[in-house]
């Protein structure tokens, strides 16, 4: 399994037409190949940043499925317009 880490700042005051527009993104990314499960979390201490973690089967199925696909097109269209600067995206294996 791989895990993908997104920290994505959203411009000031654009929080909720983030998490309104992420509501209607999600179903893209939940019905993509290899897609296990993700969360989405609000800063604490910096609201304007969230965490978006997803699972994915393997990097494969991220990689060459969903960031290719039509789906991860329509997710940029409803999502990217909401970044102050695009997400700093990481991907992490399981070692223990």
């Amino acid at each position: 399994m791989i895990v993908e880490h997104a920290l994505i700042p959203v411009g000031p005051g654009e929080e909720a037409d983030f998490e309104r527009a992420f509501a209607a993104a999600r179903k893209l990314i939940e019905s993509s190949p290899g897609f296990l499960g993700l969360t989405l979390s609000r800063g604490v201490e910096t609201p304007r940043t969230h965490l978006l973690i997803v699972q994915w089967e393997n990097s494969r199925m991220r990689g060459a499925g969903f960031t290719i696909s039509p789906a991860f097109r329509e997710w940029s269209a409803l999502l990217h317009d909401s970044y102050q600067q695009f997400p700093v995206v990481e991907h992490f294996s399981f070692i223990a």
